[in-house]
């Protein structure tokens, strides 16, 4: 659980913080814009999801930077499944990014929010409305199997429509001369059958142009994606050969997001929570939650269920260390050199690494009482669902908002607290784990739960027992004054006056 060579060991007792990463804008809104957060809060009620619309323009750029670094020419898909935002997607289609829509709904509100069908690609499952619509749009389809080239064809025909770009998924790579192989995957072709996928495109010439091939894989594994790469890069070739021309090779998302500030934190963490389970220290979570680990005959057991909440490689870092990987069995030469030489397009989906940053979460703290087994209970005005954070494995502390006063002020000490949600649930737990705070906080203090735009605001959200889900609201910053609007009323415009919309 630790890196080796470096000291994580923990006193029992002693706070175990998970300080959040905080790039610049979002530090400063919960620096000096304290008295907006809560004046949004009063008005919206809580939860409250904020996002930074300009943040994940800047995150587009570090991509491209990439792009630019190994002189490839490529194209950057927001996966737009990994928020509900209008403001973050309307504010992208400013910059030269591109837009992956995984569903009917998905696609509907990128073309109403300024986007044109020849910047979009269409992913996931595919029902005939979607496929119709990304066929009359002139969307990139991606397609994850001869069934879905044959009905796209099938579109086409039946109301003229022009040749559908599609880019072939793939999925099963193996590396030759060696045991590794891509992890499986329920989408795609496997790439054993890549002649069959052609045959299949080759009957619907007419109707289909195949432009590139593609993966998609859910892993943080360097070697599995290269594996993936270099399996594509093969089949682009098998693809010429069939007297096609395709140009792009598509590597799909999962680039990562790096959620805390210190590495160290992360492996005392999780050292601790080790021995924690092991009994060998007092337990750190509600009714000793081991996040997957467990206690056997004296053995440890079980996988540390927990996403890497600290990575030394993330976003478009992740994307230069994947480009900058000697390709194993294409000569050892980086992945990056050889999409160059064979002139072909890059295209890359990230989501989460596209999001980072871009929001928070924010709740208002209800109530305050002490826990029968020590430190306090921390009741929120929110739910599990409305903060994703743990659902999806990431461990990160909140940072205190106070009503009044600087979040450690007054001489008052660090406080170790439960945080529980507002449903009549023994399961509503906003953090299983123990929380160490700067102070104690009082009701009408915010939580703000920092960097859930990706998956963690509204992916899971609900309105269980008839609680509200959380509002959306769009911030951005003019000189040294903060403005706001409603997420579905931002757009991005310049009013007389010099303020967006």
């Amino acid at each position: 659980m630790s890196t080796a060579g470096t000291n994580t060991a923990s006193t029992p007792g002693e706070p175990l913080h998970l300080e959040p990463r905080l790039e610049q804008l979002p530090a400063a809104l919960l620096e000096d814009g304290r008295p907006l957060l809560h004046a949004l809060v009063d008005a919206l009620g809580s939860p409250l999801n904020v996002v930074l619309p300009d943040q994940i323009a800047r995150n587009a750029e570090s991509f491209r930077a990439v792009l630019h670094r190994h002189r490839i020419t490529g194209r950057i898909f927001y996966a737009h499944k990994a928020n509900r935002s209008s403001a973050l997607v309307r504010r992208l289609v400013t910059t030269d990014a591109d837009l992956d829509a995984a569903s009917l709904g998905e696609l509907q509100h990128a073309l109403a929010s300024g986007w044109t069908g020849d910047r979009i690609m269409t992913t996931g499952p595919k029902d005939p409305e979607f496929l119709w619509l990304a066929a009359r749009t002139g969307a990139v389809v991606n397609a994850d199997g001869p069934g879905e080239v044959e009905q796209a064809a099938r579109l086409v025909r039946a109301y003229g429509l022009p040749r559908l770009r599609v880019v072939l998924r793939l999925s099963g790579f193996g590396t030759p001369g060696t045991t590794l192989l891509s992890r499986r995957s329920r989408f795609g072709t496997p790439a054993r059958a890549l002649k069959d996928l052609l045959d299949t495109v080759d009957l619907h010439r007419d109707a289909v142009e195949p432009i590139g091939v593609g993966y998609h894989l859910d892993t943080t594994s360097l070697d599995e994606k290269a594996a993936a790469l270099e399996g594509c890069l093969l089949a682009m070739e098998g693809t010429r050969a069939r007297g096609f021309s395709p140009r792009a090779i598509d590597v799909g998302g999962g680039f990562g997001v790096s959620y805390l500030a210190h590495a160290e934190q992360w492996d005392r963490y999780t050292t601790a929570l080790t021995e924690a389970v092991m009994g060998t220290r007092p337990p750190m979570t509600w009714d000793g939650h081991g996040y997957g680990l467990r206690k056997e005959n004296g053995t440890l057991r079980g996988t540390l269920g927990l996403y890497p909440a600290h990575r030394p490689l993330a976003g478009a870092g992740y994307l230069d260390a994947l480009l900058s990987r000697p390709a194993q069995a294409l000569g050892g030469r980086p992945l990056g050199t050889l999409l160059l030489e064979g002139l072909h397009d890059l295209y890359v989906e990230p989501g989460r690494a596209l999001v980072d940053q871009c929001g928070l979460t924010l709740g208002r703290v209800l109530d305050v009482r002490e826990a029968e087994s020590g430190g306090h209970v921390v009741r929120l005005a929110m739910n599990a669902g409305d903060t994703g954070l743990e659902d999806h494995g990431v461990l990160v502390d909140p940072v205190l908002v106070p009503r009044d006063g600087p979040p450690g002020g007054g001489g008052a000490r660090p406080a170790a607290v439960h945080l529980m949600g507002n449903l009549c649930l023994e399961s509503d737990l906003i953090t299983r784990r123990v929380v160490h705070l700067p102070r104690l906080p009082r009701p009408g203090d915010l939580l703000a739960f920092p960097n859930t735009a990706g998956y963690c605001m509204d992916f899971g959200a609900t309105h269980a027992q008839q609680q509200p889900v959380a509002r959306k609201v769009a911030v951005h910053r003019e000189g040294e004054s903060w403005h706001w609007c409603l997420d579905e009323q931002y757009w991005p415009i310049t009013r007389p006056g010099g303020q967006r919309t």
